[in-house]
């Protein structure tokens, strides 16, 4: 862990922040908070040198103020990083990550949308919704990786099939070893294989043992099956630390890292194995990112509006669209909000 940058997955202290301080971070010392998993002495004690925090925001906010929320969030993180310059850096490359500070994505969470069917709830789109494939597509072509976490099994299948790019699951286990809808079957693991993916064990006790109950063993059987099912080069660390209420015994908070990569070794993985897991998988999938980023960087912006249906929400507008006589389908004026629009954001 000395020599190989240790990178998780998925963390929401971002959301704590929120909860607990309305993100008021001038109310708050990282430093020495602790009702948290994660803390700055944590971070440091773990050997953890990348963090993909998650600008999480609650599913009841669809359609009322999910973007401003997540604006909220992306700048708590910002503000992270500006108030602990010693500790924090946003990164935004592969490069980045590799000075041991870090980087910041963002991943969807649980709620059904218009892009995706999640498995949590009835399907809407019967898995990857033809936005939703556009969208994959803008992705490729900025260099925003593909997180599959909290997708439905046909979508894992669809958006493999569909991305240019490897696909990540930031904080998903083994589906084998505990039947979640969360985790991930041992076929698509196979197609993660194929496809130069990765997936980051999650520690949530529900989706290491399907119980209230977990350890640190356990958590390591899901990275044992990983291995043997697809290989070790689909294998990372995806704590969802800050976001659980229920974290394995031994397993406790972020200074915990290194307690299951020695069980890991104890196992019998060799040096090579664990380096990969650590952080070479999760750098090899980026750096593939982006090379398929700068491979599309001809392509012009996808700008096709969101779908005529969703203008019907009352909490959106109709500007740029023709209004829809009966019996033909609308047309559409230059829109005003573009996907390029949104996506291109957050370079």
């Amino acid at each position: 862990m000395a020599e190989t940058p240790l990178i998780d997955g998925h963390n929401d202290l971002p959301w704590q922040m929120r909860m607990l301080f309305n993100n008021q971070l001038n109310k708050v010392d990282l430093n020495i908070i602790a009702n948290t998993h994660t803390n700055i002495p944590k971070i440091k004690e773990g050997r953890l040198a990348a963090q993909f925090w998650a600008a999480y925001v609650p599913c009841n906010s669809q359609y009322k103020d999910a973007v401003r929320q997540t604006l909220e969030q992306i700048d708590v993180v910002h503000r992270m990083c500006q108030k602990y310059p010693e500790s924090f850096m946003f990164a935004t490359s592969s490069q980045a990550i590799l000075s041991f500070k870090v980087h910041v994505v963002f991943d969807t969470n649980r709620a059904d949308n218009w892009l995706v069917d999640t498995g949590s709830e009835a399907s809407t789109n019967n898995g990857l919704s033809e936005f939703g494939t556009q969208v994959i597509q803008e992705m490729n072509r900025i260099g925003m990786m593909v997180d599959l976490a909290h997708v439905s099994e046909k979508v894992m299948d669809q958006a493999l099939d569909q991305s240019r790019a490897p696909v990540i699951f930031s904080h998903s286990s083994a589906y084998k070893v505990c039947p979640h809808k969360r985790n991930v079957p041992d076929r698509i693991l196979k197609k993660v294989r194929d496809k130069n993916g990765i997936v980051m064990v999650n520690f949530y006790n529900d989706y290491v043992t399907c119980s209230e109950t977990a350890n640190l063993s356990q958590v390591a059987d899901h990275f044992d099956h990983i291995k043997n099912v697809a290989g070790p080069n689909v294998i990372g660390f995806g704590g969802d630390y800050d976001g659980v209420t229920r974290v394995p015994q031994g397993l406790e908070d972020v200074s915990k890292y290194p307690d299951l990569v020695a069980e890991l070794l104890r196992r019998g993985w060799n040096d090579s194995e664990v380096r990969a897991a650590l952080g070479e998988n999760l750098l090899r999938v980026f750096k593939e990112v982006e090379r398929v980023r700068d491979s599309l960087s001809g392509n012009p912006p996808d700008d096709v509006p969101i779908p005529y249906e969703e203008v019907e929400n009352p909490c959106r507008t109709s500007a740029g669209y023709t209004p829809v006589s009966a019996g033909s389908m609308p047309s559409f004026r230059p829109p005003l909000l573009a996907l390029a629009v949104l996506l291109s954001w957050f370079r």
